[in-house]
């Protein structure tokens, strides 16, 4: 920890230099000021020129609120906005494996990312991991995270993720939906400082399989299951017509929404908040948030990139972080 009376600082990476990470981490700061300290784990040759940087040492204070405390990373070759170079990938890949490793020492309170491009990563330094998520889940020993977006007025979690829509019934097993669930449901109660979280589950099929009248998956598998979780004390109810689910009465009988595949969850997400929606990874030792969107390097450096996904993933890490707190 900086010292015994502050929170720690919250780590943000700045994701592929080439894209909009660290522009619109400049302008989160600038909005959230220094209610919240963070420090950026960047190369200071890709930081605009003028702009005051700290670099950080462990127990010291924050620098100005207009200051980049910066963790300072070694990429290979300068940074050009929208142009992607595979020779900075392992510089990337560093980026997150610093800000792990000094969060799991207590010297980072958290971490928020900003976006990656996994193909850059895997053509410049032979990135074998399907995603994020997936490489922080690695570099914290954990075998299964969630995946969850959230915004003030829904939070929804998708069972099955980037999987072609055919292939999703086969992927709903027993086992996904059950530790899914309890990771919910862990999550919401630790991270979310919700004392009784209510957990809706969307059915697979149009009108929850009608009866069986379409399809059988919803009746035959989600039902038992959901019975199941009850038995064990989880307050969770389903499977729900998921057309009935999203409407503002609707979405207050429930905490989160546990859906069956990607766009299932992700549509009404992104129509209620498309820009400002949050990424989070439930089940991690550490809190862990990021931007909704991806590096975008059509528009990169061209002042175009709205920052507000970024300024609520550092808000909701910092609220995370404060309920892991009060909850030991």
């Amino acid at each position: 920890m900086t010292n015994k009376t502050t929170q720690a600082p919250l780590a943000v990476t700045c994701g592929d230099p080439a894209g909009i990470g660290m522009e619109i981490f400049i302008a989160a700061q600038k909005e959230i000021g220094g209610d919240i300290p963070m420090v950026l784990f960047a190369d200071r040759r890709h930081l605009p020129q003028g702009v005051p940087v700290t670099l950080f040492q462990p127990d010291t204070a924050p620098p100005p609120p207009d200051h980049i405390w910066l963790h300072q990373i070694d990429f290979a070759q300068p940074a050009h906005p929208g142009q992607p170079d595979r020779r900075n990938a392992a510089g990337v890949i560093s980026a997150i494996e610093q800000a792990v490793r000094l969060t799991q020492a207590g010297q980072m309170a958290g971490l928020c990312t900003a976006p990656i491009h996994k193909a850059i990563l895997q053509d410049g330094a032979g990135f074998q991991f399907p995603g994020h998520t997936e490489f922080l889940a690695h570099l914290c020993g954990v075998q299964q995270v969630v995946m969850m977006l959230t915004c003030p007025a829904l939070s929804v979690v998708p069972l099955t993720i980037h999987i072609p829509i055919s292939d999703v019934p086969k992927a709903i097993t027993r086992e996904l939906f059950h530790t899914t669930a309890h990771i919910l449901n862990d999550a919401l109660r630790r991270d979310f400082g919700i004392e009784e979280p209510r957990i809706s589950v969307a059915g697979l099929n149009p009108h929850a399989s009608e009866g069986g009248k379409i399809g059988r998956e919803d009746i035959d598998q989600i039902t038992p299951w959901v019975a199941e979780l009850q038995s064990a004390g989880v307050s969770i109810t389903g499977p729900q017509s998921a057309d009935a689910m999203f409407h503002a009465q609707a979405r207050t009988r429930y905490d989160a929404a546990l859906c069956m595949y990607h766009d299932q969850a992700l549509i009404p997400i992104k129509t209620l908040d498309f820009s400002g929606g949050v990424n989070v990874t439930l089940g991690l030792p550490i809190v862990r948030t990021s931007p909704d969107h991806g590096t975008a390097f059509d528009i990169a450096g061209q002042g175009l990139a709205d920052a507000s996904s970024m300024v609520q993933a550092i808000v909701y890490a910092d609220r995370m972080i404060k309920a892991r707190q009060n909850a030991n």
